[in-house]
């Protein structure tokens, strides 16, 4: 009761009427308000040492306790890291992570910072693209087999159609053994190496905009689906890029697949399910082959252009795959430039129709745009329940995201030579990947589509993260959590997981341990 006439005693005096004289005039926009004492040049020292302790603690990787072994390559690795910053701080323009990777493709041989990444065991390579994993020096193996014809030239921005088939295709079409003959095989290789790949010597001026270097990049995958999708080409494509993954030292692949029609000689065309039990079955030949080897897992990721009609065919395809093959089915995306594609948004009906054990492993964000359907492809991600997102891109315009992702541990799978080369990023220092790398978020280095732009399975992309968007005293402690979190945020089971870090685990310390024997011996 004494609170409630509290309450009401209160209440009455907020209506009363304050007389004049209390009043008091707000201060005027110029005048001075009561200036508190500077901190002694000691206390703001100290004050200082606190504030950057703080910052460093929330680095990706603060968290990371390093074996003696481990500190001994670290210091090394970290003196050349300094070193090539600190010349790239006194002349950014020979800074590599600066600079358009086409312009300087052939100076990351030479830095030993990136030859000692190429060494160390990665983890896993989370985020890729099912025609794009292997070198073009795979893609012109393929034009050396026999049955295979071409229909037009090899031009500037375009390549000629390709097909496999005992009988010619018509009267158009010329066998590429007889085109090789008056060409020479040189000559050949080199214009299936320039159309197959977005390389480009002048890059900045090839491509003057987004859609510019899109435009050609979509193309690449019309024009080579018929050279690869053949099915002798398709199986021994796929083994050949899980060995360059192998030799890069990355053990664990998930990949993105569109499932395009795979054929052979006798007219047969391949199903959904029939094209996955291939990935299977060449996982497991090469698991056997290499023990060392964690695994491979599938996310089937159709066009994001497809009509409610058609998405639901996919949707289909994706309920098929999901009984057939639980474990080895990731889950699901959707692909293809997100400006002009459809919105997750226009798809979320039909998508939260999915069973709940079907996961999402959505692309989102992948733009410049900000308060545009693209960027807003990151809430839709979110709230779709979505497991990891893929590049995140315009993350940072979304602070409700940013809180959401750490909350419920939704990992980003950062892709950064992939989104300066279609030129959302020109110079890796300004990459937001960099926020990301400050606050300890859930983060992986991928490479998207590595073959495209020449470059390794995930060395050059871990080389660029480290050296040009990492903070410079970023470290060993950085690489090896980023190669943790590719299997914590990996599409694995618990148990599968525990596999995976005994596996990685043992090749970390062998890898380290070499280091440490080689720099002690001063081979580095």
């Amino acid at each position: 009761m004494k609170i409630l006439l509290a309450v009401i005693f209160v209440l009455n005096l907020t209506n009363l009427a304050v007389p004049k004289h209390l009043i008091t005039s707000s201060p005027s926009l110029t005048e001075s308000k009561p200036v508190g004492r500077r901190p002694t040049y000691e206390e703001y020292k100290q004050q200082r040492e606190s504030f950057l302790q703080t910052e460093d603690h929330h680095l990706l990787g603060a968290n990371v306790t390093l074996t003696e072994n481990e500190q001994l390559v670290n210091k090394f690795i970290m003196q050349m890291k300094l070193d090539e910053m600190e010349k790239g701080f006194n002349d950014s323009y020979n800074f590599i992570p600066a600079r358009h990777i086409f312009e300087v493709l052939d100076r990351f041989g030479k830095s030993k910072v990136f030859n000692i990444i190429r060494r160390l065991p990665k983890g896993g390579v989370l985020h890729a693209h099912d025609m794009a994993l292997g070198s073009t020096d795979l893609i012109v193996n393929a034009t050396y087999l026999e049955n295979l014809w071409q229909k037009g030239n090899f031009g500037l921005n375009h390549g000629p159609e390709f097909k496999f088939s005992r009988e010619s295709p018509g009267k158009e079409w010329s066998l590429v053994s007889e085109i090789r003959q008056w060409m020479t095989n040189e000559v050949y290789d080199a214009k299936v190496a320039e159309v197959f790949s977005l390389y480009n010597a002048d890059p900045l001026n090839a491509y003057k905009s987004l859609d510019n270097v899109w435009s050609k990049f979509q193309n690449l995958f019309v024009c080579l689906a018929p050279l690869i999708t053949y099915a002798p080409v398709w199986r021994q494509y796929y083994h050949d890029s899980l060995k360059q993954f192998y030799d890069d030292h990355v053990q664990y692949l998930e990949f993105r697949g569109v499932l395009p029609e795979v054929y052979d000689l006798d007219g047969k065309v391949y199903s959904a399910e029939e094209i996955v039990q291939l990935y299977y079955e060449e996982t497991e030949q090469f698991k056997a082959k290499y023990p060392d080897f964690i695994g491979v897992k599938f996310i089937y990721a159709p066009g994001r252009y497809a009509t409610d009609e058609e998405f639901q065919k996919l949707l289909d395809t994706t309920n098929r795959l999901h009984k057939k093959f639980p474990n080895f089915l990731a889950g699901f995306d959707l692909v293809g430039q997100e400006d002009p594609g459809r919105s997750l948004f226009e798809f979320a009906p039909a998508l939260l129709k999915l069973p709940a054990s079907i996961n999402f492993f959505f692309h989102a964000g992948e733009t410049n745009w900000y308060g545009m359907k693209t960027d807003q492809n990151l809430v839709d991600a979110v709230l779709l329940g979505t497991k990891r997102i893929g590049h995140g891109f315009a993350v940072l315009k979304h602070p409700k995201v940013l809180k959401e992702i750490k909350r419920r541990q939704i990992c980003i799978e950062i892709n950064p030579i992939s989104n300066q080369v279609l030129k959302l990023v020109q110079d890796q220092r300004n990459h937001p990947a960099a926020l990301l790398f400050s606050d300890n978020y859930p983060v992986v280095v991928s490479s998207d589509d590595p073959s495209f732009w020449r470059s390794t399975p995930l060395s050059h992309d871990f080389y660029v993260a480290f050296t040009g968007i990492a903070s410079a005293k970023q470290d060993l402690r950085l690489l090896k959590q980023l190669a943790l979190n590719s299997i914590e945020y990996s599409a694995m089971n618990s148990e599968e997981k525990t596999e995976a870090k005994e596996k990685w685990n043992k090749a970390w310390d062998h890898q380290i341990s070499g280091l440490a024997v080689d720099i002690v011996a001063g081979k580095i």
